[in-house]
């Protein structure tokens, strides 16, 4: 029996005790005497969150079939536990084992947002490894960062000993081999790192220089070891439907954030809306197999006894083998009380036919995601959405039987105007009156739309990298204009207005485009107390704008001003596949509200032709040179 890290009376005084404990469903067990490598998988933030996580889920599994490794788990610990810790000095734990974190080889952190960067620091801490990769020594493991926030890892570049540039299931093999053969010489951890950097994917900050012109910017950005490359280049997945995937997902033993299981049905997504970083980084789109994904529903649901499954991608319409996959679903698993969850979709009578056969969701919501208020905005930020496309589904779910409208859309967009603005709220009413033109006898009670905003963050890799953020007291001031302006329409009392924090979204701002210097920065703010920046209930505005302030960084530098065409960008060093080229391309054609077509109704040159796979393979596709 697995003897706990943390005791009975401690257990009892923290909020959520199987946070801590391990033990849940579809564990892996090995004995750590028995593995070579041992590799603690780190999600930083809270439990129900990192459990939701399916990159972790599927590097887990991934990592525990080889025989030479033991892959376990640690989260960061409530702020309760966090405490206790360090009041009583207890080391932080990986969960499977419940041995220190500090023991083991690895320390793989998965980086989804910007506003974990404090609590990568809180989970070193905790762990008794040096916050700064330069003093540690060879009884500390190696901390490697991966996800979407690498392609910048500028701003935590002094944390992390290597990045891993990239999908997971491509290149670790080859670098946990490395690490098999350089354990076996007895080398110097800088003799490791040397290895590592040669591997493709694997970026070893300390081995690389950066200078800067007198404006701030970068003039240099160089390897000084020759076992460094110039560019890393980002490593693909080729074929989703021949590569690892979790049949036994882990089921915890209370409520998280995604109670059910994931299949993800295709990686990356044709569309090019220009706004988003995640569209650019996962191209080209590669779907899975219909032969692939049915045995995984199957042998997940049977499992984990999930009541729900849903389909994972950025744009689930996208998928040309839908309604054969979601029929087999509806057809396997409708018996067993299975609910089959369809996020990302297109609403058309497609979508609403499987929703009414499938959820009960005449109690919820359906939701769309305009973006932008007017059809000016949705061009420059390349939606693809018409407002008569937007009309026709909110009508066609209206006499679906659905009442309930969640509608999105993002503040602060480049080139915005007041028009820009007020068109949000004049959609909303415009819906509200779709509904009412439904006979009295036929409504399902009055309409109720949700319209939110967030504030558009410009991210590396995205056309509008290029382009400056709003300050938070615009964002604020134009929240106020909006609030107005639905409060003004004819169904002012049928739509409730909400709207993201300008603070938080400031922040992520600054970290999204920053670099090496701000380093000093995060270390600071954590030191003075900043934690879970990511929930309002923690967030310290004031203890960050500090911290900027005496290490002399201008957050106005990172957020406001319009980057020249041929400046330096942190990240350039990445190689994606998407051109530079081609995004200042998209970001011009972005000025004169330009559409440019999705990649099946055309090739666009973007460079992920490179990859030679997914929808850029095939007789109608050009190869292009990179």
């Amino acid at each position: 029996m697995r003897k706990l890290a943390l005791s009975d009376e401690i257990l009892l005084r923290v909020e959520k005790p199987a946070r801590y404990i391990g033990g849940e469903i579809n564990m892996v067990k090995k004995d750590p005497k028995e593995v070579e490598i041992r590799f603690c998988m780190c999600f930083p933030d809270v439990y129900e969150i990192g459990m939701s996580h399916l990159g972790i889920q599927i590097l887990y599994d991934m990592f525990n079939l080889r025989e030479d490794t033991y892959c376990e788990r640690v989260y960061s610990p409530w702020m309760d536990l966090d405490r206790i810790m360090r009041e009583e000095r207890i080391p932080l734990f990986a969960l499977e084992s419940q041995d220190p974190v500090k023991s083991f080889d690895f320390l793989g952190i998965t980086l989804q947002y910007e506003m974990c960067y404090t609590n990568i620091l809180q989970i070193l801490d905790l762990s008794g490894i040096p916050l700064k990769a330069s003093e540690r020594t060879p009884e500390d493991p190696f901390v490697i960062g991966g996800g979407p926030c690498t392609y910048n890892p500028e701003p935590i570049a002094d944390f992390f000993d290597i990045f891993y540039i990239g999908e997971g299931e491509t290149v670790y093999g080859d670098l946990l081999d490395a690490y098999k053969a350089w354990k076996k010489t007895g080398g110097t951890r800088n003799g490791f790192l040397k290895q590592a950097a040669k591997i493709p994917g694997c970026y070893v900050p300390q081995f690389y220089e950066v200078r800067y012109h007198e404006d701030g910017t970068l003039s240099e950005f160089f390897p000084v070891v020759e076992e460094a490359p110039e560019r890393v280049f980002k490593q693909v997945q080729r074929d989703m439907s021949e590569t690892y995937y979790p049949e036994k997902p882990l089921v915890p033993y209370i409520k998280v954030t995604q109670d059910r299981v994931v299949l993800e049905i295709q990686r990356g997504c044709i569309r090019g809306c220009r706004f988003c970083q995640a569209g650019m980084l996962y191209r080209p789109v590669r779907p899975r197999s219909l032969s692939f994904l049915k045995p995984r529903a199957t042998a997940m649901i049977e499992a984990t006894g999930h009541e729900e499954i849903t389909l994972s991608s950025l744009s689930s319409s996208d998928y040309l083998e839908l309604d054969k996959l979601v029929y087999w679903l509806i057809d396997e698993f409708q018996e067993r009380g299975v609910n089959i969850s369809l996020p990302s979709l297109r609403i058309d009578a497609f979508a609403l036919d499987v929703m009414s056969k499938v959820q009960d969701v005449r109690k919820s919501s359906l939701t769309f995601a305009p973006e932008a208020g007017s059809q000016r905005m949705r061009n420059v930020i390349n939606k693809g959405l018409s407002e008569e496309e937007i009309l026709k589904g909110a009508m066609d779910a209206f006499l679906g039987g659905w009442n309930r409208v969640k509608l999105y859309f993002m503040l602060g967009l480049p080139g915005e105007t007041d028009e820009d603005i007020e068109a949000i709220a004049v959609l909303s009413d415009k819906i509200a009156r779709e509904y009412y033109t439904i006979p009295k006898e036929e409504r399902h009670g009055k309409v109720n739309i949700v319209t939110s905003t967030s504030i558009f963050v410009p991210k590396p890799f995205t056309p509008f990298q290029w382009a400056p953020m709003v300050s938070r007291e615009y964002a604020e001031e134009k929240r106020e204009f909006l609030l107005g302006k639905v409060k003004a329409q004819l169904n002012g009392k049928s739509i409730k207005y909400n709207c993201h924090d300008a603070d938080v979204s400031e922040l992520e701002g600054v970290f999204a485009r920053g670099d090496r210097k701000l380093c000093n920065v995060i270390l600071q703010a954590y030191k003075e107390g900043c934690m879970y920046d990511a929930w309002g209930e923690f967030f310290l505005y004031d203890v960050w704008k500090k911290a900027f302030a005496e290490n002399g960084i201008d957050m106005d530098f990172y957020l406001k001003r319009e980057r020249r065409e041929d400046e330096l960008f942190p990240w350039d060093f990445i190689d994606i596949g998407v051109t530079k080229k081609f995004l200042l391309r998209e970001y011009q054609r972005s000025k004169e509200a330009v559409v440019t077509p999705n990649c099946r109704e055309g090739c666009s040159g973007c460079g992920a032709a490179a990859f030679q796979c997914g929808v850029c393979v095939g007789p109608e596709r050009e190869k292009e040179e990179r």
